[in-house]
Order: structure tokens, then sequence, then C-alpha cells
């Protein structure tokens, strides 16, 4: 088959999207069997001064299986910079993560410059504007097989962090939530979805059973189909996550 990547650079100038070399989003299943590194992403401003590009990264997760604990860490106990390095020169660093409480069927949006980590047990679908940017701020003092720990990337992480910022839990029961690159909502009928949008919509199965042949293609639990505007998907598919482009802001 053809690379997507392909297909994008080929169809990217109709949708307004001829300024992104790749696709400016990025879906994934995450499976945390411990907790993940705590870390901070840039916005665009530090992004800019950081590493000399355009785009920061937000991201959000919807919660397939929550944590074994019960919460993820989001948002700072600290008010300030200030009180964050004088944590980390105590040796406090576990403590500056605050916690927030999710349940399965959450969901969470992460602005860039919020602490955050999912947890030992979550299960995630991940939505993120496509930036490779990350500053891991604490890793549990964790050590590999030959005894070293992890770089951390703490001078980068604290120009990034806004010690005031937390995510909110949400769900969709409202329809569907829009951020800032993306707009997503859940599915729970796939029999004849169409999008209806001027954009790409790309549809990820979360519907464990699922086990289709689509226009000749094996579709099960995470894969994604892009559909072109007025195209179809006719199927048994119960649950699907749908994200589409936020075409404004390409403008």
């Amino acid at each position: 088959g053809i690379p997507f990547h392909a297909i994008f650079n080929h169809i990217k100038n109709q949708y307004k999207l001829t300024d992104f070399e790749y696709f400016p989003i990025v879906l994934a299943l995450v499976e945390a069997r411990e907790n993940l590194s705590i870390q901070v992403h840039p916005d665009d401003s530090a992004a800019y001064t950081l590493e000399g590009v355009k785009w920061g990264k937000n991201e959000s997760w919807y919660f397939i299986d929550q944590p074994k604990e019960g919460f993820i860490y989001n948002g700072c106990n600290c008010s300030t910079v200030d009180q964050v390095k004088t944590m980390i020169e105590a040796g406090k660093g576990a403590e500056i993560a605050d916690r927030l409480p999710v349940k399965k069927g959450d969901y969470v949006y992460v602005p860039a410059g919020t602490l955050h980590a999912i947890t030992a047990g979550s299960f995630v679908y991940e939505i993120e504007e496509n930036s490779e940017i990350t500053y891991r701020f604490y890793d549990y003092d964790r050590v590999d097989s030959d005894g070293h720990k992890r770089e951390l990337h703490l001078t980068k992480a604290l120009t990034c962090i806004h010690t005031k910022q937390k995510s909110v839990v949400r769900n969709y029961s409202i329809g569907e939530i829009r951020e800032r690159l993306y707009t997503t909502r859940l599915l729970k009928n796939l029999h004849n979805y169409q999008n209806k949008s001027a954009t790409l919509e790309c549809i990820t199965v979360l519907d464990e059973s699922a086990d289709e042949i689509i226009d000749g293609s094996q579709v099960r639990f995470g894969t994604t189909v892009v559909l072109e505007p007025g195209e179809k998907i006719q199927s048994n598919i119960k649950i699907a996550m749908m994200a589409r482009i936020n075409m404004e802001e390409m403008l």
C-alpha cells in the first residue's frame, strides 16, 4: 500500500495544510504498564524560543481503561517556578506534580505548559499535535539495567511550565469536543457514517470485537480510517473516535 504520508503530501494543498510537512495531528493507543515520566511540552512561543520551530504541543487523552490508582499526574503543586526550583533543590521532585482523578470514559485535554503523566494501568486513545518536543521533568529516580537514570530536561522544562495550569476532566455527553487544531467526537455506531465536513476526518476503531473488511482492508481495534469529505463507512463497528482537523486554524 501507499504510506499515508505520501497521500497527505499529494492532497494537503486542497485542505489548506500546505504549511505542514507532516499531518498536523498524531493518533495513538498508549498503554502504561508503569507510571510514565512526568513531562511538559512547550507552547508555540517557547517552542520557537527553545527549538526554533513554529508549533508547540497540546494533546488529549480518552481513557479506554482507567489507571489502577484512579489518578494521573496533572498540574503543579507550586504556584511559581521559583518554588519548583526550591523543591527540586530540596530533593522533593516527586511532590511537585499534582494529581487529577480520572475514570474509564473520561476525556482530558493537556494544554502546552501543563506538567503531566499518565499512570500505571492507564490505556488511552491519544490525540496530539504533531510535535516531537517533550521535556522530561521527573522519572521517579528509576535506573536502567546499567544503573543509569534517564536524562531529564529540567532547564527547558522550567522555561515551559505554566505552574497555575491544570486540566479538567470532561466526557462526550456534550457531543463534539473542540480544541485548537482538532475536534473529536465519540461515535457509538458506524453503520452508515459519513464525513459531512469540508476536511479530513480520522476514524479510529475502539471496538475490541471489530474484525471487518472495508474497501479491501482489514479493520480491527486500533485501526484508523481516513475519510475525505463526503466519504462513508458502512460497518457494524460499535464504537470509534473521530478526530478532525480544524480548518479555521489553518487559514
